[in-house]
């Protein structure tokens, strides 16, 4: 079994995350891109620019949506969507 990187979107530049996921799938590893909140568009941007532009044979393998209770800064709690994206070579 391949083993498998965790990369965590956040406010990072777009290809920070492409090239942290490039240098992963190079070494025979899955990837799961993961991201909640605004954060959300980044992450999936990340899989299409590694798809279209490096990795041809890129593969989706499975895409999984939440969401996650937070306790806000004034205590109150608040529902924050994610996503994951598993892919592979």
């Amino acid at each position: 079994m391949q083993s498998e990187v965790t990369i965590l979107v956040g406010k990072k530049p777009l290809m920070s995350y492409v090239l942290a996921c490039l240098l992963s799938l190079q070494q025979g590893q899955n990837v799961v891109v993961k991201a909640r909140g605004r954060a959300i568009g980044r992450a999936v941007d990340v899989v299409q620019v590694l798809k279209n532009r490096f990795v041809k044979e890129l593969k989706i393998q499975d895409v999984k949506l939440g969401s996650e209770q937070l306790t806000g800064q004034d205590g109150r709690t608040v529902n924050v969507s994610t996503i994951e994206i598993k892919v592979t070579q």
